[in-house]
């Protein structure tokens, strides 16, 4: 579907009024997650109307003078003329969600669809269609990678330059390093668990975002070696700390890989390579992954849980997840986005929004996890809201796995 001299000459055509007049014209890649698997669930020819529909729903959001063009099953190349600043793509990006608030026509199902969109500008991020589009792509992969719903391109972020053969050869020799993060338990003041967290350091650019080279892995087959990479390293640490019992091994997961046949029992064999129960794991999946492919998601959910392995649900509260969404899915453990945390001692309406989260959480029997905790009152405050447990630099910055496992071999710490 993709035609990419139709896209270069749509952006080409209205480079030189950009030049002249001095304002920006922005290429925009945009993605509505879940529409690909329309196709693969109900038939081609009711994908194909999706895709039909979702064209046009774009194209209803935007202006006359601005072209929307088809360049996947589920992506979109938009061209924007003549802004005049910055803020009027995040104004364009805006109206766009809203566009897809209510479901598409015609469908076996009430599919919305979530749009992500990538955004770069001419003349500031390039002056070609061709590198236009490239950081307009690379923009993407980093909304996708942190679970935003647009990001505009960042000059100065690594993610511009990674190399395909570079990450894949950097994967398959293992020169990618694990990190741990620790999560405490607040109420009994010890160390529960690790977020296990990877790290790419290279001679040529030195160390890249991790964003960046999961983001990129995220738009390439990369992220299947990438998380059998991280899955591999992270259980291999966790098999060293068998000295202090309790612990668990919280791995992320991209959406385009847990839902995959075949990934909870490469879980499970790794699992009795090393000699470890599947309770010793919490599989991650943010927030935003959960309104895409409900289906596939619940049923990898319930086989992993089955099998004794923990769930959650990563970056909660700032998504579009609801709570109608929560009953199918059986999560252990929400963990609450850290741009609530981070306000949840200075906004009294944060805070009850956050209590609100916990007291939910609880009578659905799940545990709760702050992210991004800075300080000391806000530790305090989560206690005393019955949060379960808290990671942030204020507990214990990331650090080389192998650093955490010769300190806590011998049992876990206390705050």
């Amino acid at each position: 579907m993709l035609n990419r001299a139709d896209i270069f000459e749509a952006i080409e055509a209205h480079l030189p009024r950009s030049e002249a007049t001095g304002g920006h014209l922005a290429v925009m890649m945009l993605r509505v997650e879940g529409l690909r698997e329309v196709s693969l669930r109900f038939g081609y020819a009711i994908g194909e109307a999706a895709h039909a529909h979702a064209r046009e729903r774009i194209r209803g959001a935007l202006r006359p003078i601005d072209r929307v063009l088809s360049a996947g099953d589920d992506s979109f190349v938009v061209v924007l003329p003549g802004l005049h600043s910055h803020n009027h793509v995040l104004l364009a990006a805006m109206r766009l969600l809203q566009a897809f608030e209510r479901p598409l026509p015609d469908l076996p199902y009430p599919f919305q669809g979530r749009p992500c969109m990538g955004v770069a500008l001419s003349p500031d991020h390039g002056d070609t269609p061709d590198l236009l589009c490239r950081q307009a792509e690379m923009a993407l992969a980093a909304a996708q990678a942190r679970g935003e719903s647009c990001v505009l391109h960042e000059p100065r972020e690594a993610h511009d330059e990674i190399v395909y053969e570079e990450l894949r050869e950097a994967i398959e020799a293992n020169r990618l390093s694990t990190y741990f993060q620790p999560v405490w338990d607040l109420q009994s003041g010890g160390i529960a668990g690790v977020e296990s967290l990877a790290r790419w350091a290279t001679p040529r650019q030195g160390l890249v975002p991790p964003a960046s080279f999961v983001g990129f892995a995220e738009k390439s087959d990369l992220i299947q070696a990438l998380t059998r990479w991280s899955i591999g390293t992270t259980l291999r640490h966790a098999a060293m700390l068998r000295g202090a019992p309790g612990l668990t091994f919280a791995i992320n997961f991209s959406p385009r890989v847990f839902a995959r046949p075949g990934l909870v029992e490469q879980l499970m064999d790794l699992l009795e390579i090393w000699g470890l129960p599947p309770s010793v794991v919490v599989a991650e999946i943010t927030e935003t992954a959960l309104v895409n492919d409900l289906d596939a998601i619940a049923q990898a959910m319930r086989r992993m849980r089955d099998r004794g392995a923990r769930i959650a649900i990563d970056d909660f509260g700032t998504g579009y997840a609801s709570i109608a969404y929560l009953r199918r899915f059986p999560a252990s453990e929400l963990k609450i986005d850290r741009s609530l945390v981070c306000d949840v001692a200075h906004d009294p309406r944060t805070a009850k929004l956050v209590q609100s989260i916990i007291q939910m959480a609880h009578h659905m029997d799940m545990a709760t996890v702050a992210e991004g905790v800075e300080d000391r009152a806000t530790q305090d405050l989560l206690m005393s809201m019955g949060c379960d447990y808290a990671q942030g630099y204020h507990l214990g910055r990331p650090e080389p796995a192998d650093d955490f496992v010769a300190r806590h071999a011998e049992g876990p710490k206390e705050i």
